[in-house]
């Protein structure tokens, strides 16, 4: 089977959640014998992500050439696979082409809200919360669940000394981040630049930053981290939050909906804005103690969801080869 992906860009030079997600989902598909080829949509954002084309763990990667390169691609695939701002234009070109359409979803923003309730789309939501908020609109026949996958052993490393947020965006909680690195001049901070949004630097002297990092990289980032913080604005899931509960990295998060589901009883949460709060947690977990007690629920927390990895891409693989 040939399976198509239709992509804005693609991993390693473009890191996001979603992106990652969707590279492992696609990895899954090759090691069952599986042919993927990513298509780009966006001209290259800057020379780093400028290609002529490549292979990574066995996905071919295409990149943006002109309007017409779905024409081109489409008609020798068996499935296409699609998320974002891609997704419209995948599922109308599958209709017109007769294709199997798998979206994505990890959001309810508006647009996605908009293409939920196309009953001859395969659904995929990235959360348990995710598909009871978006079938509530509009209940499909064909869904499924995928929570974003970790191959924890990929990550797993031992735990680092720093205070660390990946992600360095407004949204994603870098305020909060150098106004901690400020309150505690005596805690070692580490910041890593992220795939989306306008980036904030502030030179502190107990801060350190990183730059953009491809995910066959990240277990070193979690090789300096005691603590990951993660006071993000929205999560529909936190997936850096579940790479460093494979190493039994205590999380500290924003309780939005993703975050609940996927820390579960292993996440410390605060509220975004109460920074005394946020200071306190922090402290408290770099105490010896209490930091050993936070990284076994860690660790417990990272077998449970390991084991729905498993069942999780099972069931992503099948739908896709019965489609």
């Amino acid at each position: 089977m040939r399976v198509l992906a239709m992509v804005h860009w693609y991993v390693p030079h473009h890191n996001g959640g979603a992106e990652v997600m969707l590279h492992t989902m696609l990895r899954a598909l090759v090691e069952r014998g599986h042919e993927v080829d990513v298509l780009e949509s966006r001209p290259p954002l800057n020379d780093s992500y400028r290609h002529d084309g490549f292979t990574i763990d066995g996905i071919r990667v295409h990149p943006h050439g002109s309007a017409d390169d779905p024409l081109e691609m489409m008609p020798s695939a068996d499935v296409v696979v699609t998320h974002l701002e891609n997704t419209a234009r995948a599922v109308i070109l599958s209709r017109w082409m007769g294709k199997p359409c798998f979206v994505i979803n990890h959001n309810d923003f508006e647009n996605t809200r908009g293409w939920s309730g196309e009953m001859d789309v395969h659904q995929v939501y990235n959360s348990e919360w995710l598909r009871d908020e978006l079938r509530i609109y509009q209940p499909v026949p064909n869904y499924l669940v995928v929570r974003p996958p970790i191959y924890s052993e990929e990550y797993r490393t031992t735990p680092g000394d720093r205070v660390t947020l990946i992600n360095l965006n407004e949204d994603k909680g870098s305020k909060v981040f150098f106004e901690l690195a400020r309150r505690m001049p005596d805690i070692q901070f580490l910041g890593v630049v992220g795939a989306h949004g306008i980036q904030i630097r502030e030179e502190l002297p107990n801060v350190e930053i990183l730059e953009h990092t491809d995910p066959h990289s990240m277990s070193a980032v979690y090789g300096r981290t005691r603590v990951l913080l993660m006071p993000s604005v929205y999560e529909s899931w936190g997936r850096v939050g579940v790479e460093a509960m494979a190493s039994g990295i205590p999380v500290i998060a924003n309780p939005t909906n993703g975050l609940l589901e996927s820390l579960g009883d292993a996440g410390t949460f605060v509220p975004r804005d109460d920074m005394n709060g946020w200071e306190k947690a922090v402290r408290r977990l770099l105490d010896g103690r209490s930091w050993r007690a936070a990284s076994r629920r860690a660790l417990k927390r990272s077998a449970e969801l390991d084991a729905l990895r498993k069942d999780d891409l099972k069931t992503w693989c099948e739908a896709v080869e019965n489609a």
